[in-house]
């Protein structure tokens, strides 16, 4: 195999393991497997010998897949192990462990971005501005603290894409606050975070790199089409229901209205954050652009959806990256990074 031609062990979950082929003309885009099919399609076509390895609960098939088949790299697109999303940390730390280079973010950065208490005090002590905010754990009485004035934005203290959000979450009042810290804790089975609300602008900014950092344009998601009265807010709905997204016209791009320099303040104010937190690889730091202009960093998310034609990668394509470029960017990364220098 040439020196550009790599054996790619691709981590997928066993439920999203991609087909081989699709026949022309067929939209995945609801296709539960459709990131996968999307990475892995391409890095075949660019000569990578790639081999898929479904994932669940045992990490003797991952030891064996790298005895056998002696890859360069992982590339990881597991966001969990047996079930369990904060276990995608350890699965990153067993590749280490086994001298595996992989793609994406550092154990320790998936850790520090997890829990948006810890990444939120970690910004705040760095200057970045983030709401304030309250955890509530199970078994805990509910009190809110007077530094916390409504609405709150009420969520999972550790879940990602959204899950249990809805125009619910945002609540305005102590009787609200308990319910919603309640369904939190019974139907996510996490802790909760109640973080004031930021009213404004939700803008991405997809950031490539592990010391020399890359960011991209700013993307924004679009919320005007909702009916009066919704919370502009990204739900479950918004982001994942191709009904609802059709019906209200909620869509994402090239965020507009900004001077080159107020641009480059966000992204420069994201780098930061990504640095902060001990990233790697690439990530999506979300914001708030209040009314006023200001800027306010909600949560940094490590290894985000990479789909051909999502946020990342649209706006990686709007900074003059093909799809098949920022994949190999992604794998470069990964076989740059060295364990050892975050230590």
């Amino acid at each position: 195999m040439s020196a550009n031609k790599l054996r790619i062990l691709m981590l997928v979950h066993r439920h999203l393991v991609p087909p081989d082929t699709v026949e022309e003309g067929t939209d995945i885009t609801a296709a539960p497997w459709r990131t996968e099919y999307d990475v892995m399609t391409p890095l075949t076509a660019m000569g990578h010998e790639v081999h898929t390895l479904a994932v669940h609960d045992d990490l003797g098939d991952l030891r064996r897949a790298a005895e056998e088949l002696k890859p360069h790299i992982a590339f990881n697109l597991l966001e969990g192990f047996d079930d369990i999303t904060i276990f995608d940390q350890n699965v990153v730390s067993h590749l280490e462990l086994l001298k595996l280079p992989y793609t994406g973010c550092n154990p320790r950065g998936l850790l520090l971005a997890r829990d948006k208490s810890l990444s939120k005090k970690l910004l705040a002590y760095h200057r970045i501005p983030v709401p304030e905010f309250e955890v509530f754990r199970a078994g805990r009485p509910i009190r809110r603290p007077k530094r916390l004035p409504y609405p709150l934005m009420v969520k999972s203290l550790t879940q990602e894409a959204s899950i249990g959000i809805s125009q619910a979450s945002v609540v305005d009042s102590d009787e609200r606050l308990k319910e919603r810290v309640a369904f939190i804790h019974e139907s996510i089975g996490t802790a909760a975070i109640a973080e004031q609300y930021i009213e404004g602008r939700e803008i991405y900014v997809g950031i490539l790199g592990n010391q020399m950092l890359q960011a991209l344009p700013l993307w924004e998601l679009d919320f005007s089409g909702m009916p009066d009265g919704s919370r502009r807010i990204a739900t479950d709905r918004v982001k994942w229901n191709v009904k609802y997204q059709t019906k209200y016209r909620i869509d994402s791009g090239q965020a507009k209205d900004f001077t080159d320099e107020a641009a480059a303040r966000l992204q420069h104010l994201c780098k930061r954050a990504y640095r902060a937190l001990e990233l790697s690889g690439y990530a999506r730091i979300d914001l708030r652009v209040d009314e006023a202009g200001n800027p306010w960093v909600l949560e940094a998310n490590p290894n985000p959806q990479i789909a051909r034609g999502e946020d990342f990668a649209a706006s990686a394509e709007a900074a003059g990256m093909s799809y098949e470029a920022v994949l190999q960017r992604i794998i470069n990364l990964g076989l740059r990074w060295q364990p050892e220098s975050v230590a």
